[in-house]
């Protein structure tokens, strides 16, 4: 009728659209070869929910803020590193994946779109203004992390593992020269001691031929000269979205 209140819809028999907030977070390895340590970069959190909990960098994105600006920018406020380049991971919406939510009141749910990247470990400075909590954590020690990014971290993981088979990933962590028992220990320290004995990682990947012997022999102990390599971006190109053979 003309005049009347509009009339309150019921819970009972309505599907109710979700209210979201997004948020991202960054899953960021990077590898320690002098210790041969997976790495994952947290911190800790200094507001509730999970105050003063361990987490991943992440941050809500702001008004007018596109996903990938919101990543770079809570990464800027942890991490210097020259050439960050962040890859989205998964988007994790799950109810329940913050208390913040009030599902019984149809309160607002909080969306994770992930990103990860691989850094070189030398080279990444590590923050810490108005920030109490910020560390390299070996990936086998990490502890139990606030909200869902245990399980954000494994995703992360994998997707790491899977990027070594098709992707140039690993040179970007090693120095420009390097050994190939030096690549051998990076491949073994992200995917596992199992993965190839190193002989026939050794002979296949020199069959493929993206590696350039630099003429250059370094000594490392007791043992014979190594000879240093160089990635040759051009001719592993080729190979780009194909499983490496050697995994």
């Amino acid at each position: 009728m003309p005049g009347s209140p509009p009339r309150k819809a019921t819970h009972t028999g309505t599907r109710h659209l979700a209210d979201f907030k997004v948020g991202v977070d960054n899953v960021i390895f990077s590898v320690d070869t002098a210790q041969n340590r997976l790495l994952v970069l947290l911190v800790m959190r200094q507001e509730e929910p999970f105050l003063g909990q361990w987490s991943l960098p992440g941050t809500l994105v702001q008004q007018g803020e596109s996903l990938e600006d919101a990543a770079y920018r809570i990464l800027s406020e942890k991490i210097r590193v020259h050439n960050l380049y962040l890859e989205q991971l998964y988007t994790f919406g799950g109810p329940h994946r913050d208390p913040r939510e009030f599902p019984d009141s149809y309160g607002v749910r909080y969306l994770s779109v992930s990103y990860f990247a691989l850094v070189r470990f030398a080279e990444a400075e590590l923050i810490a203004d108005g920030v109490s909590g910020i560390a390299w954590y070996p990936l086998a020690q990490v502890p139990n992390l606030a909200f869902d990014h245990n399980q954000v971290l494994e995703y992360g993981h994998r997707r790491l593992k899977n990027k070594l088979e098709y992707s140039p990933v690993a040179f970007e962590v090693l120095p420009e020269l390097f050994t190939l028992s030096d690549l051998y220990q990076l491949y073994i320290t992200v995917l596992g001691d199992n993965f190839s004995d190193y002989s026939n990682f050794r002979s296949r990947l020199l069959k493929l031929g993206f590696l350039s012997d630099t003429g250059i022999k370094v000594s490392r102990g007791a043992g014979r000269p190594a000879s240093l390599y160089r990635f040759d971006a051009e001719a592993f190109a080729p190979y780009k979205d194909k499983p490496m053979v050697f995994i």
